[in-house]
């Protein structure tokens, strides 16, 4: 039996139980964004949709607040060391740049599950990496090529992703961006 269909859902499930705690000890509101589609088909008996297609596009997974900050994110699953930028679509990058520029942080969430391990990819890390192969570079980017302190390990016990963590180093790094032009 292939579980390959399973592994992104259980990142995600880890994710949805991570931004539980979170609500419930007032450290941040996310959201999971639902996927948008028009059912074409229905069971009249069972009323379960049995064929539908996406009305657009979906943006981001997740989306909230983390004390005040807007914060959207995209949770990607790995299963080498190096990862395929085509995971990562063009309308993607466009909402998280648009994101950004309303003053939200925008971030991706890698599980690189041959490591067994997390990373916290910034927009603008990211954005190193896309722009290189919209030049005619390399179409991935390896686990060597990514900032040490964003990797954060493996989940804790109970699933929880402690996600934070690197967000508010991310943070940390940006604020003598935003001072130098007081």
């Amino acid at each position: 039996m292939s579980t390959r269909g399973l592994r992104g859902s259980s990142l995600e499930e880890f994710i949805i139980r991570t931004n539980e705690v979170y609500r419930d000890n007032k450290l941040a509101l996310i959201q999971k964004v639902p996927t948008p589609i028009t059912p074409v088909n229905i069971d009249k008996e069972t009323r379960h949709i049995t064929l539908a297609y996406f009305d657009q596009k979906s943006t981001v997974d997740f989306i909230g607040a983390v004390q005040g900050i807007p914060v959207c994110f995209d949770a990607k699953e790995c299963a080498l060391t190096a990862f395929p930028l085509q995971n990562i679509h063009e309308h993607q990058v466009s909402f998280m740049q648009d994101f950004e520029a309303q003053d939200g942080v925008a971030f991706f969430l890698i599980y690189f599950s041959k490591a067994d391990v997390y990373y916290y990819l910034s927009l603008r890390e990211l954005l190193v990496f896309w722009d290189r192969a919209k030049n005619g570079g390399r179409k991935s980017f390896t686990m060597g090529e990514l900032t040490e302190k964003y990797f954060f390990g493996r989940s804790k016990n109970n699933g929880i992703i402690p996600y934070l963590e690197p967000l508010a180093v991310d943070l940390a790094d940006r604020e003598p961006l935003c001072s130098a032009t007081d």
